[in-house]
């Protein structure tokens, strides 16, 4: 009898009890990844709870929490799991930078960003031409003919929605397949009402800093956010600068306490996440998919051979204008 992933997944796991980890300040798919496999985690007898770095408050993906009646528990620090309990790690994978290592096993990964740091796992279903974690694991429910229920079945639908910007951005087979699937029977009302109100007043100020310190180079697009600005929104406002006429390239940035978060976007000739890995090759870290991706440079980096802020910016442009042969 051949095994499906499900099958596979439980064959690995020990314990009676497993912690789903999203990559840190998730995002709608990553918590109805992470939501979704635990429920089909609980038919089989797991107990799964959701766990997670960086506040989600005055988010989308709180609002989804709230709806849909997600339970998930952010984690301060990596102290608090045990060297023996299991994690799976759902839309990241180990070793990136926008997931914290927690004190555990991490024995299963669920992704669908590109690989760049190669590890292993007892079991992984990594589907980097995926456009949506949220597929992947709405593709097991249909792999074992499990009902799929409502709430479930409209946070996976809204995960897959964020993830490919509406069915416009990276779309697969699988994610079109799953969207048909998942939209005869999601609650069209949860979803209406998480498409409408998703912005914050004070979003408006960190859009606005952003628009006033556009910095353009030919195609490419660099912008700051304005300090401390929530990952989150720094990746919106990287969405809505991607769409000025001319740019091919957007580069959005937020000075954190601990060093540069930023978000990149890119249209079908570029590619973002190849650029950004790149481009903070040495200095930090980053990647993900071709027109969508994401990268941290911490403060104390010795290869930047400076400290100074303003500088840290300037090589950050230079780099990237280096990778698409634009000068500086």
């Amino acid at each position: 009898m051949i095994m499906t992933n499900l099958d596979k997944i439980i064959s690995k796991v020990n314990n009676n009890k497993v912690y789903i980890q999203t990559h840190n300040f998730p995002d709608p798919d990553a918590i109805a990844s992470a939501y979704a496999l635990s429920v089909l985690l609980g038919i089989r007898g797991i107990t799964a709870e959701i766990i997670y770095k960086g506040s989600i408050d005055k988010t989308v993906t709180s609002k989804m929490v709230r709806k849909l009646g997600i339970n998930v528990i952010e984690y301060d620090t990596n102290s608090e799991l045990k060297q023996d309990d299991e994690i799976i790690i759902v839309d990241a994978q180990r070793g990136n930078a926008n997931i914290v290592t927690m004190n555990g096993n991490e024995i299963i990964c669920i992704d669908h960003h590109p690989i760049y740091v190669d590890d292993t796992y007892q079991f992984s279903d990594i589907r980097p031409e995926v456009g949506a974690c949220a597929s992947i694991i709405a593709s097991y429910y249909v792999e074992n003919n499990i009902e799929i229920p409502m709430n479930v079945a409209t946070a996976l639908l809204y995960g897959i929605k964020v993830d490919t910007a509406d069915m416009k951005r990276g779309v697969s087979d699988l994610d079109m397949d799953m969207f048909y699937k998942l939209h005869a029977l999601a609650d069209n009302n949860v979803l209406y009402d998480l498409d409408s109100s998703t912005m914050e007043m004070s979003d408006l100020k960190a859009y606005s800093i952003a628009i006033s310190s556009i910095d353009i180079y030919k195609s490419v697009c660099f912008a700051d956010a304005g300090k401390n600005c929530p990952d989150a929104l720094i990746a919106n406002i990287a969405d809505f600068l991607i769409t000025l006429n001319g740019i091919e390239l957007a580069v959005i940035y937020s000075v954190k306490s601990d060093g540069v978060k930023l978000s990149t976007r890119s249209n079908s000739n570029y590619r973002a996440g190849q650029i950004t890995n790149n481009a903070l090759n040495h200095i930090g870290s980053g990647g993900g998919h071709d027109n969508m991706a994401g990268g941290f440079i911490p403060f104390k980096c010795k290869e930047m051979g400076s400290t100074e802020l303003n500088e840290i910016i300037i090589e950050l442009k230079k780099r990237f204008l280096s990778e698409v042969d634009i000068s500086f």
